[in-house]
């Protein structure tokens, strides 16, 4: 079928891969990019949702089921097992299959899970549930982020993939009203959040009918008939019927067929350095992220503040997360991707030490929205830079290994905070998140940086 759509095609010649990837860094920002923007963006901020709103189930369920540390580190950390192997498998099926096919599926399979855990009546289903909303999850974040850096103009696309990650602070700032107005409001409102939570189902359908699919992937898989069609679209939104190649991109030298040649291409002499700095910098970004702002309202609790009162805080803290990628946005196209990723960082490690230290409301406020600031603005300039460093061919595999590292961390984190809360308490535990940013900041130097230069260059 696909044979007879070519031989229909007007043009008397295919364009080349070269030719369909000139065109789209070429285009200007249209509304078809807009489209794919915020498509993307909203399936990003009901995975921020689901994230954040078990921060303050935990905290709740702590007290309602008299579960101990080692339980509630366990309802925190199985959601990150699944995101641990959802990153990785999901990238892997991405370059396999395509992008909005496997960002569908990854929504409709956590989106159900979330759903099914607001009728759960113990810890042992629970931790089920959560393991599969953490496999959707994990495959969703990398292949959206792959997505629409393949259809962003490139003078602009580290910028949009920062717009794109702030549709986190959107959706954690909905699990924060969530957290603040519903949970508290009755025995049962942890139940009803988690039933909000499985609004990412739906949205699946949208995503698999409503969104088009990258053409630099149907470009890569010999699917050209398909990929002009997309580009047409977007050239004709834009009042251009061939939008000016800027100069030819060279073809790949890096062309994998299978999952273990892929592997075996992140590691070969091209990509090795890059793809330890990036799994590294992923790793210590994931462990003081996840280790820091799933706790913070139950450490807030412990601290003697009450559950709405701690809610509180957390909400006002959450609300700097968009000043934080807002600026991460302007600068990132400004100072280029790597200075950007670590100031950030920089930033977040001193936060971190001075939130850890914080002894008046006013203090706790202050630091937690530096934190927010400076973490949440490195997460996009992070979230812009993974998807650059590897072809196309290698492109959704590369960021999702990166995030399945990551997600080793995630898993970790929750389970070593209340050993180290027991030990130290926040002194000790924010000092030793400062400590994971330096290293983060340090390896972001070995990554490269594309900043306004074709996707596929090297």
């Amino acid at each position: 079928m696909r044979r007879l759509y070519d031989e229909r095609m007007p043009h008397t010649e295919l364009p080349s891969r070269a030719s369909i990837a000139s065109r789209l860094d070429a285009l200007p920002f249209s509304r078809p990019h807009l489209r794919v923007l915020t498509g993307s963006g909203l399936g990003w901020a009901l995975d921020a949702m689901d994230v954040g709103l078990i921060s303050f189930i935990i905290a709740v369920l702590a007290q309602q089921w008299e579960l101990s540390p080692a339980e509630t580190g366990w309802i925190a950390s199985i959601g990150f097992v699944g995101m641990a192997i959802g990153a990785s498998v999901g990238g892997l099926l991405a370059d396999r299959l395509g992008r909005r096919q496997v960002f569908a599926l990854t929504l409709l399979i956590y989106g159900l899970a979330t759903g099914a855990s607001a009728l759960v009546g113990g810890v042992a289903m629970l931790l089920v549930l959560r393991f599969f909303v953490g496999l959707g999850l994990g495959a969703e974040l990398p292949v959206a982020s792959t997505y629409v850096s393949e259809f962003a103009p490139a003078a602009i696309r580290g910028r949009l993939i920062v717009i794109l990650e702030a549709f986190w602070a959107v959706g954690w700032t909905a699990s924060a009203l969530i957290g603040y107005f519903v949970i508290p409001a009755s025995e049962d409102g942890w139940r009803w959040a988690f039933a909000l939570g499985a609004i990412p189902a739906a949205y699946a359908l949208v995503v698999r009918w409503g969104l088009p699919e990258s053409p630099r992937w149907l470009a890569s898989r010999g699917r050209m008939a398909e990929a002009e069609r997309v580009v047409s679209t977007f050239e004709t939104a834009a009042d251009l019927k061939r939008a000016p190649a800027p100069r030819p991109i060279p073809a790949p030298r890096t062309v994998a067929e299978n999952a273990a040649q892929r592997m075996s291409a992140l590691w070969s002499s091209e990509f090795r350095v890059r793809t330890l700095c990036i799994w590294l910098v992923w790793f210590c970004v994931n462990f003081a992220y996840y280790g820091a702002f799933i706790w913070i309202p139950s450490i807030l609790m412990q601290a003697g503040y009450d559950l709405v009162r701690s809610f509180g805080f957390t909400l006002l803290i959450t609300l700097a997360q968009l000043p934080g990628y807002a600026v991460a946005a302007w600068l990132i196209e400004v100072w280029g991707r790597r200075a950007t990723l670590s100031v950030f960082l920089a930033g977040s490690a001193i936060s971190a030490v001075l939130f850890g230290t914080a002894g008046s409301e006013q203090a706790i406020i202050a630091t937690g929205m530096a934190l927010s600031f400076f973490n949440l603005g490195a997460w996009g300039a992070l979230y812009a830079v993974t998807p650059e460093l590897y072809p196309t061919s290698l492109r959704a595999t590369g960021s999702g290994w990166a995030a399945g590292v990551g997600r080793l961390a995630s898993i970790l984190a929750p389970l070593l905070v209340p050993v180290m809360l027991a030990s130290g308490g926040a002194p000790l535990a924010f000092s030793v998140f400062a400590g994971f940013f330096i290293v983060a900041t340090v390896a972001a130097w070995g990554l490269v940086d594309l900043r306004g230069r074709a996707l596929d260059e090297r």
